[in-house]
């Protein structure tokens, strides 16, 4: 037991280390050495501009995909079910309704337990489908483990409890795409996507998850409420790789530790490259056979700068069918990495 609980407090410790890295240096991260850079980071593509720059949202879509349902417009869609079901018993948030039920002994209200309520609901047309559901989310404040990105919740949506792995993207940026978070920060609110049943405004979300100090208990982990049903909304992970300068003159520099042979930089030559200190630029050619390139940039380059390249690969969330099969799942467990 005691081998167990130093097992987890370590790798506790170590998730939250690597939570303040992400928050200190988000993105970034290291060329592989016994790999070739093109082929460990083929799915990756550069933008120009991360805000105004094309994305096909129907380009290399996943197998899921064809599962799944979209709504030509969910707005309207919502508005039409809601008015459909005016006058057929349907009742609003905040109504007190009387409930008649035939066919069913008395009996079974006196056996149901006490302390569990007596849950009564139905389903609005499209309810039992699947999509690609979003959701607002804020860590709650006395959650104090890691949350990380496809890592198994549970959500409790109105009525509805399942278990799913979300996955955490930036909230309200004026764009069509939404650099995805590795981990759910505390103190700004995130947008949860998963693969789940759809559900109409407005339905708040409680979200559970396992402490590492009690594993088999969930605890309420964050608190939020439904965003959209979006397959279209799209979420991108970015990484950075860095180089740093090794000789300078003026706007040219060679630099080197980006990446380690000739074939990767001219397979990455056509991506615009930038600056910690805000200047632009790009690859000239390689030098030598051991990952040095020399750069042209917009202004003379400081020996302490540090070049960066910008690379982005479209995510999407775990398809997971426990979200929707109506089974009851055991409560999951912490990754071990």
């Amino acid at each position: 037991m005691e081998e167990m609980a130093a097992e987890r407090q370590r790798i506790k410790q170590e998730m939250i280390e690597r939570s303040k890295e992400d928050m200190e240096l988000p993105d970034e991260v290291d060329t592989p050495m016994d790999k070739p850079a093109s082929q460990r980071f083929a799915r990756y593509r550069g933008l120009k501009s991360f805000r105004t720059s094309a994305w096909d949202v129907k380009e290399n879509l996943p197998q899921e995909f064809s599962r799944i349902f979209q709504f030509q417009n969910f707005s309207r869609t919502y508005k039409r079910i809601l008015s459909d079901s005016i006058g057929f018993g349907v009742a609003t948030a905040g109504c007190y309704v009387t409930l008649y039920v035939k066919n069913v002994s008395p009996q079974l209200l006196v056996d149901h337990p006490s302390h569990i309520p007596l849950i009564v609901s139905s389903l609005l047309p499209h309810e039992h489908k699947v999509s690609v559901v979003n959701f607002t989310v804020e860590k709650f404040r006395d959650y104090a483990d890691v949350i990380k990105s496809k890592e198994p919740c549970e959500f409790h949506v109105g009525f509805r409890r399942f278990i799913c792995e979300p996955i955490f993207s930036e909230h309200g940026l004026n764009s069509d795409k939404y650099k995805m978070e590795r981990f759910l920060q505390p103190g700004r609110i995130s947008v949860a996507s998963i693969y789940g049943p759809i559900t109409f405004p407005t339905a708040p979300l409680l979200m559970f998850r396992p402490t590492f100090e009690a594993p088999g208990i969930m605890k309420l982990a964050a608190t939020g409420s439904l965003l959209s049903v979006d397959p279209d909304r799209i979420v991108v992970k970015k990484i950075v790789l860095t180089g740093y300068p090794f000789r300078v003159h003026r706007k040219k520099a060679v630099v080197r530790y980006m990446f380690w042979n000739p074939k990767d930089i001219m397979y990455f030559k056509p991506i615009e490259l930038t600056t910690k200190h805000g200047l632009r630029g790009h690859i000239r050619e390689p030098l030598g056979t051991h990952g040095y390139m020399k750069c042209q940039f917009n202004a003379p380059v400081k020996h302490h700068d540090t070049i960066c390249m910008n690379l982005f690969k479209r995510v999407f969330p775990k398809w997971n069918p426990a979200a929707w099969e109506c089974k009851y799942y055991a409560v999951p467990h912490i990754n071990q990495m």
